[in-house]
C-alpha cells in the first residue's frame, strides 16, 4: 500500500473527527436574535432583513448576495462611540471596508484603521478625515507609508526593525513628522484558532516584548527626530468573549511603559489594545455586551497604570466584527441535494469557499436557515456545501433544514458581514457577488456585483 493513500472511509474528512452532529432545534424557522441582523424577522414565512422580503432581494439582485442591514450596523457603531466616551474607536477595515461603510463611519463618529495602500484610497476616496485613521501591516511597502505619509494620517503603527528605518528615511524626506506607536505581541494567548491568535511570539506580527524587541524599536524610534512615538499596540487575537486575556496584556504593556520612562525619561499617552472581540454564530455562543467590555477595559487599564505608577494614557480599541458582523447575511439558492443515506444529506448553493472562505480556512461555524419560506417538515441533517471543485468547499458544516427542501429554495447564512466579502475570491472564475444595504423597506446596492466581463477584464 502507498505511503501517501490511505483507504477512504465512508465518512468526509474522516481522518479529521468533527463532534458528534448537533441536536435538531425544536423550531427549524425560529430566527434567533442574538445571531441574526436586529431587524430581521419573518413575514408570511420568509424572511425579512430591514423591512425587505429576501425573495424580492434575490428576483432584484440576484443570489449569491451579500445583504447589510444598515441600521444594525449603524447602531452597533453608536453602541460603541458611547460605550467608550472618552476613548477613540477605530474600526478594523480588514473586517469588510467599501465607501458607504466609510461614510457610516464619518457620521457616528468612528476612526479607522487601514491596514493597505488600497483601504486607505477607499477612506480617502469619500473624504474621510485622515487624522482619524491608523496604517496597520506587517510589511508596509514605501509606497505605502509614502502615500500614508502624504495624506497625513493620524497613526502609524509600527511592526519591525525594518519598517522604522524605512519610515524615517522616508519621513526626512518628506518634511513630516508622524505619530508611531510599537506593535508589541505581548506573549499572550487568546485562546482562539491558531491562524487568528496573534500576541503569541512565534509570528510575523509585531515585536516581542519577551525578547526585548520592543524595548528596542522604542529606542530606535526615540533616537530619530523624525518620528513621534506617542504610545504602544497590541493585538491579542480574534473572536475573543472576556477581557481576562487583555488584562495579562495591559499589565505586559505596563512593564514596558515604566522601562520607557525609567530608561528614557518618556511617558507615553496613548494605548492600544487592538480588537478582536467575538460574536455568535450559533446557539449558545456568547458575545460580549460592548457597555460591560468598555467599562472593563478601561477600569483594566486605570489600574495596571496606577500599580505601574503611570499616569493613564488614552485608551484605543479597534472593533470589527462586532461592528459588521452580526448586520450581515449571505442569500444563497439551493441547486442541488444529494442523500448519502443513512449520513446526511449535501445541499449545494450557487455560491461556496469563493463568497464565504472562513470554514475552509479555519473551521468556522455558521447557522443557516431556510429563508424563502416557513416549513413544518421534519429536520433533515445537512450539510451546506458549494460548487467549487474541493471537497472542503463547505459553508455549514452540520445543521438542519426542513426535509421537504428543494431546488430554488433560498438559503440564508447569518452572520457574515465580517471577513465573508473581505476575503471574497474567484476561484474556479465565479464573480464576487453584490453587497445590497436594506433599511427601512429599501435596497440599495453599496458594491456592484461582478460580471464575467469583470473576470476577463485585464487579460492579454
Amino acid at each position: 500500500m502507498s505511503r501517501f493513500a490511505h483507504p477512504a472511509g465512508d465518512r468526509h474528512a474522516e481522518m479529521l473527527p468533527h463532534e458528534r452532529p448537533p441536536l435538531a432545534p425544536a423550531d427549524l424557522n425560529r430566527i434567533n436574535p442574538s445571531i441574526w441582523p436586529r431587524t430581521s424577522s419573518r413575514a408570511e414565512g420568509a424572511l425579512t432583513v430591514g423591512g425587505v422580503d429576501v425573495r424580492d432581494l434575490a428576483r432584484d439582485h440576484g443570489t449569491p448576495l451579500y445583504i447589510i442591514d444598515e441600521d444594525d450596523v449603524r447602531s452597533r457603531m453608536r453602541d460603541y462611540a458611547t460605550a467608550f466616551a472618552g476613548s477613540e474607536v477605530h474600526y478594523a477595515g480588514k473586517a469588510f471596508l467599501c465607501k458607504e461603510i466609510v461614510r457610516w463611519l464619518q457620521d457616528e463618529g468612528l476612526g479607522l484603521d487601514v491596514a493597505s495602500s488600497g483601504e486607505l484610497a477607499v477612506a480617502l476616496s469619500v473624504g474621510f478625515p485622515a487624522g482619524r485613521i491608523t496604517m496597520h501591516g506587517n510589511n508596509k511597502s514605501k509606497a505605502e507609508l509614502a502615500k500614508a505619509l502624504e495624506a497625513g494620517v493620524g497613526h502609524i503603527v509600527v511592526d519591525s526593525y525594518d519598517e522604522i528605518a524605512r519610515l524615517g528615511y522616508l519621513a526626512e524626506q518628506m518634511g513630516k513628522r508622524p505619530k508611531v506607536m510599537v506593535r508589541v505581541t505581548t506573549g499572550v494567548e487568546a485562546h482562539t484558532h491558531e491562524f487568528i491568535a496573534t500576541a503569541h511570539d512565534d509570528q510575523k506580527f509585531g515585536l516581542s516584548l519577551n525578547s526585548g524587541a520592543a524595548a528596542e524599536a522604542v529606542r530606535r524610534i526615540l533616537a530619530m527626530p523624525q518620528l513621534q512615538l506617542v504610545g504602544l499596540h497590541s493585538h491579542i487575537g480574534s473572536q475573543i468573549v472576556d477581557t481576562a486575556g487583555f488584562e495579562v496584556a495591559a499589565r505586559r504593556l505596563a512593564t514596558l511603559l515604566v522601562q520607557i520612562k525609567d530608561e528614557h525619561g518618556v511617558v507615553l499617552p496613548e494605548l492600544d489594545l487592538g480588537g478582536g472581540y467575538g460574536i455568535a454564530y450559533v446557539d449558545g455562543d456568547e458575545a460580549p455586551d460592548i457597555k460591560e467590555l468598555a467599562d472593563g477595559l478601561r477600569e483594566i487599564v486605570a489600574k495596571v497604570c496606577v500599580d505601574a505608577g503611570l499616569p493613564v494614557p488614552r485608551l484605543t480599541v479597534e472593533p470589527g466584527r462586532t461592528i459588521v458582523g452580526p448586520g450581515g447575511i449571505t442569500l444563497y439558492e439551493v441547486g442541488t441535494i444529494k442523500d448519502v443515506e443513512g449520513l446526511r444529506t449535501y445541499v449545494s448553493i450557487d455560491g461556496g469557499m469563493s463568497d464565504n472562505v472562513r470554514t475552509a480556512l479555519y473551521g468556522a461555524e455558521y447557522t443557516a436557515s431556510l429563508a424563502s419560506r416557513a416549513s413544518e417538515a421534519e429536520p433533515m441533517l445537512s450539510r451546506l456545501v458549494g460548487k467549487h471543485c474541493e471537497s472542503g468547499d463547505i459553508i455549514v458544516r452540520d445543521f438542519h433544514l426542513p426535509a421537504d427542501l428543494a431546488p430554488g429554495d433560498l438559503i440564508a447564512v447569518a452572520a457574515t458581514g465580517a471577513y465573508c466579502r473581505s476575503l471574497a475570491n474567484n476561484y474556479n472564475y465565479l464573480p464576487r457577488p453584490a453587497v445590497v444595504a436594506v433599511s427601512g423597506g429599501v435596497s440599495r446596492v453599496i458594491v456592484q456585483g461582478e460580471t464575467e466581463d469583470d473576470l476577463l477584464r485585464g487579460q492579454l
